[in-house]
């Protein structure tokens, strides 16, 4: 179905080398590894089931989720020096750190045996920190990359860089290699709308001396950034560039909670199918559906198997209810589906939000969207129509709880428009702990002790939520979301310790979908479902699903 040359096959259904019984228990197709997610295998499977049923113990404001995915695509390979030159759609170009989700570039589509360059928008955007190269080219443009970065030369696309532990033998970039594209653009301004408008349309080539000079290893690591595209590409400083695109729940495949859960990503790639029959039973009573609950529905992975388009047509086409949680910014892409949606059932949506710090947030959430863009995603959200509650989720001792990074946080959401907002302490169930921990011995070590304090146990001290509340509230209801999810009492901050199973008041506004409309139009009943929220705060299900799916 898709990437067939790259299928990875054995008798058993097994990665070669790795013997995974669970995943051919699940149904398992195939296991696939392609250069766009270097380091990761995607696991097909042929689901008996879409809809999951959430166990009646369980404190979760909802009964049913659909998860497409298990592990999660976000920790993944980061490419090009933030001064890399993007070339926009209307012929100016821009620094890629200033690139946002919505800005539309130029990319290249398959014309035959050729590829011409179009307009593409720009779903996704990111940073991290690698090593770096300088790739040199006869006409003098100089590109600085990650050895994964991915470049259309006139053999086909090639790395950086050649061999890698996980792919020793992939094509990469030498002196006989030229690229394809017009040169570097140096100091274009006006003029280059008429050479866009020349572009566009046009066959890709090698007009320019493109050929390589060098590739340099720069001896130091540094910032990069890459951007995801609707065409899977975009034009780098003259040349064709290529995107590079739960834990505890893994476990049940016999998946390390771990590692596992960022590197071996299983896929049902039949989900909307079985879905749909599964909404087609005359037993469905349509109660909402959940989104987001265990893995994120819009992480990267989803730029390529597009599965949440057939989920959401389904669900509306039933009429069931649905609600979506992600710190994706891909779910733009679907921004028309979920209104035309929303004209049928009810829908919610939530995007979780830990800090503005974009250093730390890189650091404890390598390989997904920054804060602004997150922000970013919340205001097109709310232009569209929809309502967008955000989760400020997981709040880190003495890392993102000070008054002054909460005050501002809080200030940008509500400038974002958020429909609602509540605020959630870091939880830390095993698996997560060990990760995290590992993480802050590394990063902050005078934490450690701390940590080892308030974190007894999975949650947070009693007293530590109650410090955390009494300093929140007031910056709630100064920005009005005092009743947008924290009056009520409810243990949805620790605050309280009741159990108060889908009261609105626990939750951010906008992100329940009821299971009925009120009289007024637009206007959802209290009750529904949260993507991802449980009423006490308790088996935290944040930003597709647990919290090391957010720190790691």
């Amino acid at each position: 179905m898709r990437w067939d040359g790259q299928a990875i096959t054995a008798d058993d259904g097994a990665l070669p080398g790795l013997d995974f019984a669970g995943l051919a228990q699940a149904g398992l197709v195939r296991s696939v590894r392609t250069p766009e997610f270097a380091g990761i295998t995607f696991h097909e499977v042929h689901a008996k089931s879409a809809l999951s049923h959430v166990p009646a113990a369980s404190k979760m404001p909802f009964r049913w989720t659909v998860n497409p995915y298990r592990g999660c695509s976000h920790a993944c390979t980061y490419c090009l020096s933030p001064e890399t030159l993007v070339l926009l759609a209307d012929g100016r170009q821009k620094p890629i750190r200033d690139i946002r989700v919505g800005d539309l570039v130029v990319g290249t589509e398959p014309d035959g045996k050729s590829r011409r360059f179009v307009q593409t928008e720009v779903h996704a955007a990111w940073s991290t920190t690698k090593r770096a190269y300088r790739v040199t080219l006869r006409d003098g443009t100089e590109i600085v990359a990650s050895g994964d970065h991915r470049f259309l030369t006139v053999r086909g696309w090639k790395h950086v860089t050649g061999a890698t532990a996980e792919d020793a033998r992939r094509p990469h970039l030498t002196t006989g290699d030229a690229l394809m594209g017009f040169g570097f653009l140096a100091g274009v301004t006006g003029p280059a709308i008429t050479r866009k408008l020349d572009i566009l349309g046009r066959a890709v080539r090698s007009t320019s001396d493109l050929g390589v000079v060098s590739v340099e290893d720069l001896g130091f690591d540094q910032q990069m950034v890459d951007i995801t595209t609707g065409t899977g590409d975009f034009v780098a400083n003259g040349v064709v560039s290529h995107n590079c695109f739960a834990r505890p729940t893994h476990e049940y495949l016999e998946l390390d909670a771990g590692k596992d859960f960022d590197t071996q990503v299983v896929v049902k790639v039949n989900v909307d199918q079985v879905l749909r029959a599964e909404l087609a039973r005359p037993s469905w009573t349509r109660e909402p559906v959940a989104l987001g609950t265990n893995t994120d529905p819009y992480q990267r992975a989803e730029g390529r198997y597009r599965l949440m388009p057939g989920i959401i047509g389904a669900l509306a086409d039933s009429g069931t209810p649905f609600s979506i949680l992600t710190k994706g910014t891909l779910l733009r892409r679907d921004l028309p589906l979920l209104v035309e949606a929303q004209e049928r059932v009810a829908v919610g949506l939530g995007v979780s939000l830990a800090m503005l710090d974009e250093p730390l947030q890189q650091s404890v959430e390598p390989g997904t969207p920054a804060p602004r863009a997150r922000l970013d995603l919340v205001r097109a959200v709310r232009a569209a129509g929809l309502p967008c509650g955000v989760m400020v989720a997981p709040v880190l001792p003495w890392l993102t709880d000070s008054t002054d990074h909460l005050r501002r946080l809080l200030d940008a959401v509500a400038d974002a428009g958020a429909t609602g907002v509540t605020v959630l302490p870091l939880h830390l169930k095993p698996g997560t702990r060990e990760w995290y921990l590992a993480w802050l011995e590394r990063e902050h070590p005078h934490l450690v002790a701390g940590y080892g304090r308030v974190y007894a146990r999975t949650y947070a001290l009693k007293a530590y939520r109650e410090w955390l509340w009494e300093r929140v509230r007031p910056l709630l209801e100064e920005r009005g979301f005092g009743s947008s999810g924290h009056r009520s009492r409810s243990g949805a901050t620790g605050r309280y310790e009741d159990d108060l199973r889908a009261r609105e008041g626990a939750y951010p506004a906008g992100s329940l979908a009821s299971a009925h409309r009120s009289a007024t139009a637009g206007s959802l009943a209290t009750g529904g479902a949260l993507a991802g929220l449980p009423a006490d705060g308790s088996g935290l299900a944040l930003a597709s699903a647990d919290v090391e799916q957010v720190l790691f």
